[in-house]
């Protein structure tokens, strides 16, 4: 198996392969939303910017965020579970949803707003793996409204073995896809579109301006990864250090401290002690 250098769950890749190929983006949204992708008269990606400099940001969302026929739709892929993502999405559909009332505006005026998440771990205790929630009376299970909706795709969840007559998990496949064998396979259905994203992708992945902010992208990470592991080590160390000096203020023996913290005589005669 030869693994892929790239996967389509790669958030720069993501966000530049649709904002340069917005036909596959209208046809993905349509998938998405299980729609016909003929009936959407208007797609405005509201966020096609890039900039460098962000790309080091631990809070830059690569998300798209889109004008549908009037609906505010956003769709992001996760592909590692940092916790609390329904709430995460919550936020994202608050935000969306309130930014859209103009000054002089009415709520009735306000728009569906519609946050589409594609994630890679398991998220909800079920074996579908596209769950769709809006607000329901909790008895009646009549809709509140229609302004508020948000869609999951677990790509955990999808089926081994795809068809080339269903669109949407051929789409969650490229998503899924780890390795070369297994977009292979994908192209072998001679699906057009699902060839067209290949084809896409393979373009993306080879041009300068996406090796250069995926190596921005990837320094950032690493800067943040070692910042952490220094803050857990600097922790570990203030904490070492304050047993020691709890056990000379208990009057332990010296060599004993030593045995106990792995701290030297030399450390321990720095410490600061108060009894």
């Amino acid at each position: 198996m030869t693994e892929l250098k790239y996967k389509f769950t790669n958030d720069i890749l993501f966000k530049m392969l649709f904002v340069k190929y917005p036909d596959l983006l209208e046809k993905l949204v349509a998938v998405l939303l299980k729609i016909q992708s003929d009936s959407i008269g208007k797609l405005e990606i509201r966020n096609p910017e890039m900039p460098p400099e962000n790309m080091g940001d631990r809070f830059c969302r690569l998300d798209i965020n889109m004008e549908v026929d009037g609906q505010r739709v956003d769709l992001e892929i996760q592909v590692k579970d940092e916790g609390d993502y329904p709430e995460r999405t919550l936020f994202y559909w608050a935000r969306e949803y309130s930014t859209a009332l103009h000054i002089s505006g009415k709520y009735a005026d306000l728009p569906r707003t519609i946050i589409i998440s594609i994630v890679g771990f398991k998220l909800f205790d079920c074996v579908e793996y596209h769950s769709e929630y809006q607000p329901l009376e909790v008895t009646r299970h009549t809709a509140l409204s229609d302004r508020m909706v948000l869609h999951y795709y677990e790509l955990q969840k999808l089926p081994i073995a795809v068809t080339a007559d269903n669109d949407l998990e051929l789409w969650l496949s490229l998503f899924k896809a780890k390795t070369e064998e297994e977009l292979s396979k994908i192209e072998q259905l001679e699906v057009p579109e699902m060839n067209e994203a290949i084809n896409a992708y393979r373009h993306i992945t080879v041009t300068s301006e996406f090796r250069e902010m995926e190596r921005l992208r990837t320094k950032a990470r690493h800067d943040e990864a070692q910042a952490l592991y220094n803050a857990e080590r600097k922790g570990r160390q203030e904490g070492i250090f304050e047993i020691a000096r709890n056990l000379l203020r208990m009057d332990i023996p010296l060599e004993r401290i030593i045995e106990a913290t792995g701290l030297t005589h030399e450390e321990i005669k720095t410490l600061n002690i108060t009894k």
